[in-house]
């Protein structure tokens, strides 16, 4: 209150609190020196950079090149899991089958027979053949853990494919009925892959 201000201010003194900065200055009208002083360490330090890796996902293989040839999705992940209990997983993607479902999936090998993979997602693309989305997961530390011959066993999951939702997705390049159905969607009933990673991350691409 106004009657207390001479309790917390001496005559000719002057705080400031700089916001952001962290930092209380002191400035005595009857010195000649102004004292700066540490206010919240924590504040003042400065944030580290948040690791994150980009790469393109490719055709499957020459049918679906041929099929969609200014097909392109580009992925980029921010590592976060440590900040937000999570990676942060985005991809957009362009010169598709318009309005069409893709499911998106984490896996230990990105083409057939794709071993251990994840489903985690969907992308749906607009009347001009284009799409994004964002996700929430792990993806750096990404395993599946099974049991082989009863013994507990870790496999990780260092490829991205994209796979037509339904079945008759593929219709669009293969012609009706030509396509083999696959288990690549929530329903257990998907069509062929369309991109994966194959290319563009080589060996163990997600650290």
């Amino acid at each position: 209150m106004i009657r207390h201000k001479r309790a917390f201010l001496a005559a000719g003194a002057v705080v400031v609190l700089i916001a952001g900065y962290g930092m209380l200055t002191i400035t005595n009208s009857n010195a000649s020196e102004t004292k700066t002083k540490p206010f919240v360490q924590a504040a003042a330090a400065a944030k580290p950079a948040i690791e994150q890796v980009k790469f393109a996902l490719a055709p499957t293989d020459g049918t679906m090149a041929a099929c969609m040839p200014n097909m392109q999705a580009q992925v980029q992940v921010l590592f976060t899991e440590d900040q937000l209990g999570g990676d942060i997983f985005r991809i957009k993607a362009s010169g598709l089958r318009p309005n069409t479902p893709f499911t998106v999936f984490l896996n230990e090998k990105p083409a057939d027979p794709f071993g251990a993979v994840e489903y985690f997602g969907d992308l749906n693309t607009d009347k001009y053949g284009n799409g994004q989305n964002s996700f929430k997961l792990i993806v750096k530390e990404a395993f599946a853990s099974t049991l082989v011959a009863g013994k507990r066993v870790r496999v990780d999951l260092n490829h991205v494919g994209m796979w037509f939702a339904e079945p008759a997705g593929d219709d669009f390049c293969l012609g009706a009925g030509k396509g083999k159905t696959t288990p690549f969607d929530g329903d257990g009933t998907a069509g062929q892959q369309v991109m994966n990673s194959a290319n563009s991350l080589p060996g163990a691409p997600l650290p």
